[in-house]
C-alpha cells in the first residue's frame, strides 16, 4: 500500500481550491457591452441563451404585463448585473430566490442576487413587469407604435426595452419562446413558428418559437386584427404573412409584394446559400411610419412602402438581411455596412435578374449622379458614425463597394464570397474587417486598398479609382484628364429601388 504524501505547498494549493471566492472577488457587470456608437447598449458579465416571454396585452389601454424568464451563463464572478428594460418592474428572482433591484438611466435594471454568482455557472432570471409601452420615451423617441387595433414593437437599433428585459445588443443572441395573451378576435404576431393557439374566457393565447440565435432588436411583436395567409416552401418551411385589416388602398399592393416572399427567398438561396431559419413571412400593420425592418423570419413593412403600387424590391432587401444582418450580425454597430450594403446590393442583383438594369448599370448611375461635392461622399460606410448609421450612403455607396469587389475578383470568386460568408459566420457576429479578410482569402487577392477607397475615404473616389473598379468614370481617366463621360441612362429598376430608401428613414431621423 502506498501513501500519497502531500507537501505543504501542494496542501496549501488544494485548500485554496476548496475555499469559496471571497466577496471581494465578485464585481458588478458592466452597464454596457462596449459598443462604439451606443455605450449604454447591452451589458457585461453574462451571456443569454434563451428568452421565455409570457405576455398579456390589452389593445384598448396599451397595458402590457409580462413575465420574462431568461437563461444565461455568467462570464465573470458577479455581485450584480444589469438588464435593459423601460417598463416598471414588480419582482426579480435569480435562481429562484428574490433579488434586490433598482433602476438607473433610461433603461438600466440593476439586479443584485441574494447570492453572488460564480463565473461559468448557469443562471435563471425571472422578471415580472408591466406598463404602457407607448408612454416609454428614451432619448425622446419610442420603438413602440400604437395602432387603431393594437401595438407594434419594431425598430433599429433598439426595440426590446419597450416590451421585455434583455441584454440588448446583437453580440448576445439567444433563442426565443414568445407567448402572448390577447382579447379574442385579436392576433399576436411574432418571430419564428406558431407552435399553438388556444382560447379561453374571452382571451386567446399565441405561442411562437424562434429556434435559432436571434438578436434582441430583431425580436418583434405585433398585436391587432390581421388577415393571415399560410403556406409551405418546397423544402417544407412554414410561411406566414399577416396584413392589417385596415390598410386601405395599400392592401392590394402590399399583398402583391409580400406574397412573393417564397419566390424571393428561393432566389436568394441561389445567391447566399441555404435559408438559415425555421420559417418565412412578413407582416404589415396599420402604422404611419415609412420604414421596413428585417425582424428575424418575419420582416416588418410599413404600408407606405406600397403607396405607389407593389414593390418586390423592398421584400428582396429585408429577406437578404436574413443572411446578412440576422444570421450574421454586426459585432459593433459601426459595422452596419455588412448588413445594409449587402441588402442594397441584393436589390441590384434582383434588378439584374429581372432584366431591369444590371448591377453594373446601377453602380454606374449612382457614381455618375453624385457630384464630388455631394455630402453623400463624406459618409464612410465602413464606419459612418452613429448619426449617419442609416444614411443613404451606407446603402448605395456600400453597394458600390461590392460592385467594385465583383469587378476586381471576377464573378466566380465574388459569388463564392457572397455564399460562403454567411455559412462561415452563421448565427454569429462579425466586423467589416472580418469580411475583408474573408474576401482576400477566397479570392487570393490583396483587397485592403479597394475597401479603404470605397468604404473609408470621405471623398468621391477619383476617376482612376473608379475606372480601376470598373465603374463608368471616363475613358479619359486613363490619360489623367477629368472625367467627362455622358451621364448613364437611368436603369428601369431605379425608381422602385429608390422608393425603398425610406426603409432607413425612421432610424436615421430618430438617431
Amino acid at each position: 500500500m502506498h501513501r500519497r504524501i502531500i507537501v505543504p505547498s501542494a496542501l496549501a494549493a488544494s485548500l485554496l481550491l476548496a475555499i469559496p471566492a471571497s466577496a471581494a472577488d465578485f464585481t458588478a457587470g458592466a452597464p454596457g457591452i462596449g459598443d462604439s456608437y451606443y455605450p449604454a447598449s447591452g451589458n457585461g458579465g453574462y451571456d443569454v441563451s434563451h428568452y421565455d416571454l409570457r405576455l398579456k396585452y390589452q389593445p384598448a389601454t396599451d397595458l402590457l404585463e409580462g413575465t420574462a424568464t431568461i437563461l444565461a451563463t455568467t462570464t465573470q464572478n458577479l455581485s450584480r448585473f444589469n438588464l435593459d428594460l423601460g417598463l416598471k418592474v414588480a419582482e426579480v428572482r435569480v435562481n429562484g430566490r428574490v433579488a434586490r433591484f433598482a433602476t438607473s438611466g433610461d433603461h438600466e435594471l440593476e439586479v443584485t442576487p441574494a447570492v453572488p454568482l460564480e463565473k461559468g455557472k448557469a443562471v435563471s432570471i425571472v422578471v415580472r413587469y408591466a406598463g404602457k409601452p407607448s408612454e416609454v420615451k428614451i432619448g425622446g423617441w419610442s420603438a413602440w407604435a400604437r395602432t387603431p387595433d393594437g401595438g407594434v414593437a419594431a425598430q433599429e437599433p433598439d426595440s426590446a426595452v419597450w416590451w421585455f428585459p434583455s441584454n440588448d445588443h446583437p453580440l448576445d443572441k439567444a433563442t426565443f419562446d414568445v407567448s402572448v395573451l390577447v382579447p379574442d378576435g385579436t392576433q399576436a404576431i411574432s418571430n419564428g413558428v406558431l407552435q399553438s393557439q388556444s382560447s379561453k374566457l374571452g382571451w386567446t393565447r399565441f405561442n411562437w418559437r424562434s429556434n435559432k440565435p436571434q438578436a434582441t432588436y430583431l425580436a418583434t411583436l405585433a398585436v391587432g386584427r390581421f388577415d393571415i395567409t399560410t403556406d409551405r416552401t418546397a423544402n417544407g418551411l412554414p410561411v406566414l404573412n399577416a396584413y392589417s385589416k385596415d390598410l386601405g388602398d395599400n392592401a392590394g399592393s402590399a399583398r402583391a409584394s409580400i406574397e412573393r416572399t417564397t419566390e424571393v427567398a428561393e432566389w436568394l438561396e441561389s445567391v447566399f446559400g441555404p435559408y438559415p431559419f425555421n420559417s418565412l413571412g412578413g407582416y404589415v400593420p396599420n402604422v404611419t411610419s415609412g420604414f421596413a425592418l428585417e425582424t428575424q423570419t418575419r420582416p416588418f413593412y410599413s404600408p407606405r412602402q406600397f403607396a405607389n403600387g407593389s414593390n418586390v424590391s423592398v421584400v428582396v432587401h429585408e429577406l437578404a438581411h436574413q443572411w446578412y444582418g440576422d444570421s450574421v450580425s454586426v459585432a459593433d454597430w459601426k459595422d452596419i455596412w455588412i448588413n445594409e450594403g449587402f441588402a442594397r446590393y441584393s436589390q441590384w442583383l434582383w434588378s439584374e435578374k429581372e432584366g431591369e438594369g444590371t448591377a453594373q448599370e446601377l453602380a454606374d448611375y449612382v457614381y455618375a449622379t453624385r457630384a464630388a461635392d455631394d455630402p453623400f461622399w463624406t459618409v464612410k460606410p465602413g464606419d459612418p458614425g452613429a448619426d449617419d448609421q442609416f444614411h443613404i450612403a451606407v446603402y448605395d455607396r456600400g453597394a458600390l463597394a461590392l460592385q467594385a469587389l465583383r469587378n476586381e475578383v471576377g464573378d466566380e470568386d465574388f459569388f463564392a464570397i457572397l455564399k460562403g460568408w454567411p455559412q462561415e459566420h452563421a448565427y454569429g457576429n462579425a466586423h467589416v474587417a472580418d469580411f475583408v479578410k474573408y474576401a482576400e482569402r477566397v479570392s487570393g487577392k490583396p483587397l485592403a486598398g479597394l475597401f479603404d477607397t470605397w468604404l473609408y475615404q470621405p471623398v468621391k473616389p477619383a476617376a482612376p479609382a473608379a475606372s480601376a473598379a470598373g465603374l463608368a468614370s471616363a475613358p479619359a481617366a486613363r490619360s489623367g484628364q477629368p472625367a467627362k463621360a455622358a451621364k448613364p441612362a437611368q436603369p428601369r429598376s431605379w425608381k422602385k429601388i429608390a422608393e425603398t430608401n425610406t426603409i432607413h428613414e425612421s432610424e436615421h431621423d430618430t438617431h
